[in-house]
């Protein structure tokens, strides 16, 4: 079986549907609104596509009209791009965020996998890159052989605490320091992280056509751009034995 999984779309649907479609089933791990221009039309097509889709902060903080809690250099933006997405939003579309799960599992060929959007222990909130030593702890509570999360926009796939963590980065809001959309697939017991061009231009034409203050048009713009913020940037990382982890049924 060939997965392909995704997370932090943030409205964008140039990237969504420019996301190569050769799976069996796609797996979503929130986010799939605010900051970007179209967060109906991904919600819709996650609807029609997903096979597993969990809740991220954003798609949280719209449906329930809370605080997203994200770092100070994006409160700003979140804040302004909240209130457009809420605005365009039908009520049922509202009501799909509101329902979606906080986490999901799943067993694929012998292999426990838990979804989540940001930590298994704290499945909205919790910032925990590669290197924070919480990895451990969180793969042991998560009780499965792989943690599948996102939240930090950043691509990487690493052992922690016996088990595998795979984060396939952001498709919609990059960070690792190009535009190129991030994603991960899974088959045949085999994990890797994947990257694809897609019309960023485009993204950003309807980027400047929402009605938010023009400098966090701006700052949204130069975040697709470029990759992430400024001194904010970091590679792809992937640990030499995970792409093999699983190659033997367990």
């Amino acid at each position: 079986m060939r997965i392909v999984i995704v997370s932090d779309i943030h409205g964008n649907l140039e990237a969504l549907e420019a996301l190569p479609d050769d799976y069996d089933e796609l797996w979503v791990l929130g986010d799939l609104v605010n900051y970007g221009p179209d967060p109906g039309g991904v919600i819709e097509y996650v609807q029609r596509r997903a096979s597993l889709v969990v809740r991220g902060n954003h798609d949280h903080a719209v449906a329930f009209r809370e605080d997203p809690r994200c770092s100070p250099g994006f409160r700003e933006m979140a804040a302004a791009t909240n209130v457009f997405t809420q605005s365009v939003l039908s009520a049922a579309q509202k009501a799909y965020l509101a329902e979606l799960p906080l986490t999901a599992t799943r067993t694929v060929d012998s292999v426990r996998f838990l979804l989540c959007h940001a930590t298994p222990s704290d499945p909205l909130y919790r910032y925990s890159p590669q290197d924070s030593a919480a990895w451990q702890t969180e793969v042991q509570f998560a009780e499965a052989d792989a943690i599948l999360a996102g939240h930090t926009h950043l691509p990487c796939l690493f052992e922690a605490g016996g088990g595998l963590v795979i984060n396939p980065g952001s498709l919609g809001q990059p960070k690792h320091g190009n535009p190129r959309a991030s994603y991960a697939v899974w088959e045949d017991g085999k994990a890797s992280l994947r990257q694809f061009e897609y019309p960023v231009e485009e993204t950003i034409r309807k980027i400047q056509a929402m009605p938010v203050p023009e400098h966090i048009r701006t700052q949204l713009g130069e975040i697709l751009l470029r990759g992430g913020p400024a001194g904010a940037i970091r590679e792809p990382q992937a640990a030499a034995p995970c792409s093999h982890y699983f190659k033997e049924p367990l």
